[in-house]
């Protein structure tokens, strides 16, 4: 007798919400980008690494449309594009809700995430100044932070350290992403197609107005969407771009129409709860797959790729570069202005999230893809480096907070540990 719809509908809900709830971790994001990492990498460097470029170079797509791209385009442009979308629902809430719509409480981050571009960029400057002129385009790339892998970094070793670093570290990532955004809109944009652009601009604003008022049919806002990235892809702007302004269009703020402020959640909340499990889960690994899969050709390939004036120049921007910018910025800026660390911070604190904020993967795989072509000598010469310098500051960061968790854990067990029983922590007996 075959199983009733309702009986399987009522028993694969709980499953897909699970496993959706599983998605929207942190930690799980973080590992399911690693582990496409070592895949792309051990494929791509296997005697099978022909048939990984054969399939990265396979064309899919309507060419009537000019969108017959090979599926790493897709996965830059496409994939990417969703990634965006929930970057530009987290930049949009934290503008209108969060922490950067207090500008006091903001301006550490803020800066420190402005510091922590500009000095890897300079780094990287001085080094290939002297070189050919076409390596200059990358001085870009080891700007970027991961949202996804630095997070999760901080979540696997972190068990005591303070709620103050997260936030620390999420604000500096989202203003990081937010100037990524623009650095790929404004230096990454050879040829404008301003008929194409003014026409991604009408999808746009039909999907903005339908967000406004709360629809949230997916048959009309999906393809509005798919309209808007197809015109912004073809005005020459880079598509994923659509998904951060399409993402600042969903209203943040409860609704106010229906009888008072809590009347009904914002869309914003409602469609990163959604859309986050897709992006985590599937858009960025898979961008991952395609990006990184890099044939190193063994240790004298690995030689060759590091010795590029451009690989030194983004490994030392995300190692060095990430730190000084990061740290440097906050300290001067905490030093010599009226901002101050959260009291909940100590310098330290500041300063393992500086050298985890060199993690750089994503968005810095992508703007070599852009700066160098996808697929050229130059651009696996930078996979390279972005994965090197990433390895070591993730390492690097791990050690830092590590030490930094077993301190506050040491505190937090002599805040609380009660020798003579009366339900007193001592630390407070003693300071009565």
């Amino acid at each position: 007798m075959p199983a009733s719809p309702r009986l399987f509908r009522l028993g694969s809900w709980p499953e897909a919400s699970r496993l959706t709830a599983v998605l929207r971790s942190e930690t799980v994001g973080g590992a399911l980008l690693l582990a496409a990492t070592v895949v792309a990498l051990a494929w791509a460097n296997s005697p099978w690494s022909s048939a990984y470029h054969s399939l990265m170079s396979l064309r899919l797509g309507p060419s009537a449309l000019h969108l017959d791209l090979t599926v790493a385009t897709w996965a830059a442009d496409g994939l990417l594009a969703v990634f965006f979308f929930v970057v530009g629902l987290e930049l949009k809430r934290e503008f209108v809700a969060g922490d950067l719509r207090d500008p006091a409480r903001a301006a550490l981050p803020i800066v420190a995430a402005v510091g922590g571009m500009i000095a890897p960029a300079l780094i990287y400057v001085l080094v290939n100044t002297l070189g050919d002129d076409g390596a200059l385009r990358g001085w870009a790339v080891p700007t970027a932070t991961d949202i996804a892998f630095a997070v999760a970094v901080l979540a696997v070793v972190s068990s005591h350290l303070p709620l103050a670093l997260r936030t620390f570290l999420l604000t500096l990532a989202v203003v990081d992403d937010l100037l990524a955004v623009t650095v790929i809109a404004i230096f990454y944009t050879d040829e404008l197609n301003v008929a194409a652009l003014a026409g991604a601009l009408v999808p746009l604003a039909l999907f903005a107005v339908a967000v406004q008022r709360r629809i949230r049919s997916w048959w009309l806002l999906i393809p509005l969407a798919v309209a808007c990235w197809v015109l912004m892809h073809a005005s020459g702007v880079h598509a994923t771009v659509a998904g951060v302004l399409l993402g600042f269009t969903v209203p943040v703020l409860r609704s106010r129409a229906a009888g008072g402020p809590d009347a009904g959640p914002g869309l914003a909340e409602h469609f990163e709860h959604r859309v986050r499990p897709i992006s985590a889960g599937v858009a960025v690994p898979l961008f991952a797959f395609c990006a990184a899969g890099v044939t190193v050709g063994g240790l004298a390939g690995l030689e060759s790729a590091l010795t590029d004036p451009v690989a030194v120049g983004i490994v030392l921007g995300l190692v060095l570069g990430k730190f000084v910018g990061v740290f440097g910025t906050t300290y001067l800026v905490s030093r010599f202005t009226r901002a101050t660390l959260d009291e909940g911070l100590a310098w330290r604190d500041v300063a393992g999230v500086a050298v985890l904020a060199g993690i750089g993967f994503t968005v810095s795989l992508l703007i070599g893809d852009l700066a160098f072509g996808a697929g050229t000598e130059r651009d696996d010469h930078v996979k390279v480096a972005v994965l090197t310098g990433s390895v070591i500051s993730a390492v690097l960061a791990t050690i830092v907070l590590r030490s930094r968790d077993r301190a506050y854990r040491a505190l937090h067990a002599e805040q609380t540990r009660d020798a003579d029983g009366d339900g007193i922590p001592d630390v407070f007996q003693r300071e009565r």
